[in-house]
């Protein structure tokens, strides 16, 4: 198979003698993607791969996928003990602004807070920029007399103005309610009593800062909470009927990939909808962190390529790199999530010429239907994947899934008025610009999560999965100088597997702004049993939770704030050392300024279980040759060997120039690149001439 670009194919990889064998539980994964829906399932000996279209309303592709791979594996669907779930239902609001009809109520003279936002700008130097639209317009966003003081409440809300403004958002037909308060995360009373009043008044769902995000900075606190009312009845709306759907099937009730890694409990993100953005680039981190082995390297630079948009994000001592610091279509979202970076280039972005004459890549997508001119479906716009099939990494005979056949005609077509477009002289020389237009994007955006923060990508290993990244994998490491690439076995599905592979994760925070030095350590300490038990409190299993405190903190007079683990025992001493090592690490030096705590947080985690992938190999896993251009290693075609990768045993080694073929993917290994298959059959790929 060639890349994500799969038109609908389950695998049973089982007679390679692939196993999950941590436990005994049948368990799925499905992960809903921009383009295609992808299904692991672990049932007995075997994982069982699926990969179908996504589908509008999302369900009906994760229940498709579902039932594929069940059919696949001969199960009955109700002998699955554990379902998993990442989607992209808020995501998809916020980037095409579908959310519901949202008010937002907040203290008098802080309507246009989320009009005004922060002063910078989207763009330094266009005097024409505009910062995107907010997701509750000004006719909707009203105004309350109270007043909360850091010291506490100094002007009390009057019920009775409450229940006149409920009366007002009916008659408005509002379908969300975000409440934001002046100083509601120092004490929240006054945004409690407005919750509770709307609550009775109102058969919307409301949402309050001081639940969604106890923390300072109007703007941030505000926009988040916004979000979170925006997206909630549609993510109410999903995940209910997807409960319903899974019930009818037999099957558990799905747990949730929430944007910080973890999942949990469909009720927990019904009512905290903010936290599921993000939800399937996360479950592709968490699923290269479980996959690879990082002892060797200073971590793992995972690079995540599927039909619509890459992600890339960092794992370090096998942990997923995370953020309270991100935007979604321009807006602040401060909840806890993976820390992923992603970019309109995938396998199904359209290559176009701008006014200027220079080729583009994305962040249009031909999607999965019609999809890329080599589907075959009446795509007709040039894509990424067109130039991988000219460039000969997905050959002629190959057959999407077995069911679609290739149209190379059609791409061949494409790239060719692509070419004349551009003043080019073939379809090779426009797909050889595709490729290397398409690299250069996820190179800076794999920059922007390394160089950037202080990591040197040398350093640290290139992980790529999804339909896509084995393709173009050793060219982005060329480009960066990284010596290791690393393609997991069930790379084409990684984000699914990685649902397999998911602790449940629950997140609070709340803002405490002391000196350091000046710190009462029991009043601390307070804050913290005040966070655990919030936190364990959501935990299926309190026994088994394992809890971990940090704290952000910052120098004295800066605006910004780096996290740090806290001990069980509040130790200062540990603090500012932590915090001091920190910031020379992200930013090259350390100061001897006096130390501000600004946020104490708490994180509870119930340990899952890590899918075990063995895998032998069997058969002949030589399929052939073919003749595939290398763009940067001369203008000739070099005769490519085929293999098909399931099939190689374990031990076995490549020599470039290769294509390796699996049923959700396809990986290139150029002539300077080696690879070899490890004993779970993951593929490690080292630059020649290099000692790794």
């Amino acid at each position: 198979m060639a890349d994500s670009e799969t038109h609908d194919t389950a695998t049973d990889v089982s007679n390679d003698s692939t196993e999950t064998t941590s436990d005994e539980a049948t368990r799925i994964g499905v992960d809903v993607g921009g383009t295609f829906t992808d299904v692991a399932l672990s049932v007995d000996d075997r994982l069982v791969t699926a990969k179908v279209p996504s589908t509008d309303p999302q369900h009906l592709g994760v229940l498709e996928g579902l039932y594929k791979a069940c059919e696949r594996a001969d199960i009955d669907p109700s002998e699955i003990d554990e379902f998993a779930h990442a989607m992209t239902v808020s995501v998809n609001a916020l980037l095409e602004r579908g959310g519901a009809k949202t008010a937002l109520v907040t203290t008098e003279g802080f309507r246009d807070v989320l009009e005004i936002g922060r002063q910078d700008r989207p763009d330094l130097y266009d005097l024409e920029a505009e910062k995107p639209e907010p997701v509750v317009p000004r006719e909707r966003r009203f105004e309350i007399d109270e007043r909360t003081t850091p010291a506490g409440v100094e002007t009390p809300v009057d019920p009775e103005d409450v229940r006149d403004l409920a009366a007002t958002l009916r008659d408005r037909d509002v379908e969300a309610v975000a409440i934001c308060l002046l100083h509601a995360y120092a004490d929240p009373e006054n945004e409690q009593l407005v919750a509770e009043t709307l609550r009775e008044e109102l058969e919307v769902p409301v949402s309050a800062s001081n639940e969604v995000l106890a923390e300072f900075r109007e703007f941030e606190r505000t926009s988040t909470t916004a979000v979170d009312a925006y997206v909630r009845p549609a993510i109410d709306t999903y995940v209910g009927r997807l409960v319903e759907e899974a019930e009818d099937a037999g099957v558990p009730a799905p747990q949730i990939m929430q944007a910080n890694g973890g999942i949990a409990d469909p009720e927990t993100v019904r009512e905290h909808a903010v936290t599921t953005t993000m939800s399937g680039p996360a479950a592709g981190v968490v699923g290269a962190a479980a996959t690879v082995d990082d002892d060797d390297t200073e971590g793992l630079v995972t690079f995540d390529m599927g039909g619509t948009s890459s992600d890339v994000s960092l794992v370090r001592d096998g942990q997923a790199a995370r953020t309270t610091d991100a935007e979604i279509a321009g807006l602040p979202i401060r909840t806890p999530m993976v820390d992923v970076n992603t970019v309109g280039a995938g396998g199904g972005s359209i290559a176009w010429v701008d006014a200027g004459g220079a080729l583009r890549v994305g962040p249009q997508s031909s999607g999965a239907d019609p999809g890329p001119a080599c589907y075959g479906r009446g795509g007709t716009d040039p894509t990424v994947t067109d130039a991988n099939v000219v460039l000969g990494y997905i050959g002629p005979e190959t057959a999407l899934g077995g069911e679609m056949t290739l149209d190379v005609e059609a791409a061949h077509d494409a790239l060719e008025r692509l070419a004349e477009e551009a003043g080019l002289e073939s379809a090779l020389e426009a797909a050889r610009g595709v490729y290397r237009v398409a690299n250069a994007t996820m190179t800076r955006t794999i920059r922007s999560v390394t160089v950037e923060r202080g990591h040197d990508p040398r350093e640290f290993a290139l992980v790529a999965f999804g339909g896509a990244g084995p393709m173009h994998a050793t060219a982005l490491a060329d480009s960066l100088e990284v010596n290791r690439v690393v393609v997991p076995r069930p790379g084409g599905v990684l984000s699914a597997f990685g649902l397999l592979a998911a602790d449940e994760s629950y997140d609070a925070v709340r803002t405490v702004g002391v000196g350091l030095d000046g710190a009462e350590t029991a009043r601390l300490e307070d804050v913290y049993d005040d966070l655990v038990e919030d936190v364990l409190a959501d935990a299926s299993d309190r026994e088994a939770a394992r809890v971990e405190r940090a704290a952000d903190c910052r120098y004295a007079g800066q605006s910004f704030e780096l996290t740090v683990p806290v001990d069980e025992s509040f130790d200062r001493t540990a603090v500012a050392t932590r915090f001091h090592e920190a910031h020379e690490q992200a930013y090259g030096y350390a100061m001897e300024e006096s130390i501000e705590i600004v946020n104490l947080r708490a994180t509870a985690t119930v340990p899952g279980t890590d899918p075990v992938v063995r895998h032998d190999g069997a058969g002949d896993a030589l399929v052939g040759t073919r003749e595939a251009h290398f763009p940067g290693i001369g203008t000739e075609p070099r005769k490519a060997t085929v293999y098909a990768r399931d099939r190689l045993e374990a031990g076995a080694t490549i020599s470039g120039p290769a294509v390796l073929e699996q049923a959700e993917s396809t990986t290139v290994v150029p002539p300077t690149w080696a690879g070899e298959i490890l004993a779970d059959g993951t593929l490690v790929l080292t630059r020649e001439g290099v000692d790794n």
